[in-house]
């Protein structure tokens, strides 16, 4: 491919990891139940394509998000795959189904607001992080790799915006439990470019440090390339994105698709920052999924270079 020409602008990273969430965070709303077998073929596309970090299930009860009640079937079908594969573990007994598994990354989703916190995980803020604690920690006895995810970073569909302040107390509750990573949840969209880099700015002041952050933005209101841009700016290298725009937040209904992985990387290619993904390969990859799922994918990359084949 000869497009996008590739002019790089000064400041950013030369190289990003793309942390892919579109087997999970993607799918995990869908109403109709996805097959396990046509999730492990997603899964091992998204590796044939290069991504290397490839979120693969959650082990959070079926009763909660019973499109993912057969991660115990899914994870030994893709677990051989050379490429990370973290989980999402949202307390003990989860932790236990995981190591059970031998998953090595494991991942924990908290709030930076109590509302959210209630709706999602049925606690207060303070009560999931106090649940949260002997799990990082049993995580980290065991050598295991812990992503710390925050929620409602920017802002809440019940409490409005959302005072910094806060979101660095949560951020820095989870890296003294022992969190390797943590990664910034825009979960509604509400997000502009001048928002992200104070919040930035504040973690590091704050002694949270660049280096530990992965930014997850969502585009409902358009905004999550630019966002994504002005964390690049800050020096953020790790990007959540899910393939072909898939997914939500079956707990926040205003929570739509995720930045698209396509529109990411062609965004990163045109800046000439390295990613490591083969862009023809992930677009059969999302526009297959798409087929399974019955509907176009939202990704205005997928639609373009599909559209350029037909």
């Amino acid at each position: 491919m000869t497009l996008p020409m590739v002019v790089p602008a000064p400041g950013l990273p030369a190289r990003v990891r793309i942390h892919e969430v579109g087997a999970r965070d993607g799918l995990q709303n869908e109403k109709s139940t996805v097959p396990t077998e046509i999730k492990a073929e997603f899964v091992g596309r998204l590796a044939e394509a290069g991504l290397t970090t490839i979120e693969a299930t959650s082990f959070v009860h079926p009763k909660w998000v019973p499109q993912l009640a057969d991660a115990e079937e899914l994870f030994p079908l893709v677990s051989d795959l050379p490429v990370a594969l973290p989980v999402l573990v949202p307390n003990n007994r989860g932790l236990d189904r995981a190591l059970a598994l031998g998953a090595r990354r494991v991942a924990v989703f908290a709030s930076a607001t109590e509302s959210f916190a209630k709706a999602n995980l049925n606690r207060t803020l303070d009560e999931s992080l106090a649940v949260f604690e002997p799990v990082v920690a049993r995580a980290k006895d065991e050598d295991i790799h812990v992503r710390g995810y925050v929620s409602m970073r920017f802002g809440d569909p019940w409490e409005g915006a959302v005072p910094i302040h806060q979101v660095v107390r949560v951020c820095r509750a989870l890296r003294d439990m022992g969190c390797d990573e943590l990664s910034l949840g825009d979960t509604i969209g509400v997000a502009t470019p001048g928002h992200v880099l104070e919040l930035l700015s504040v973690l590091g002041e704050e002694g949270v440090p660049t280096n530990v952050i992965g930014v997850h933005f969502h585009d409902t209101y358009g905004q999550a390339l630019a966002n994504t841009y002005a964390a690049l700016e800050h020096g953020v290298t790790t990007v959540d994105a899910s393939a072909g725009g898939l997914g939500g937040c079956p707990y926040a209904k205003s929570a739509t698709g995720n930045l698209a992985t396509e529109d990411l990387v062609w965004m990163l290619q045109g800046l000439g920052i390295d990613t490591g993904v083969d862009l023809d390969r992930l677009v059969a990859t999302s526009a297959w999924m798409a087929e399974q799922l019955g509907r176009p994918s939202p990704s205005r990359t997928v639609r373009a270079l599909s559209h350029k084949e037909q």
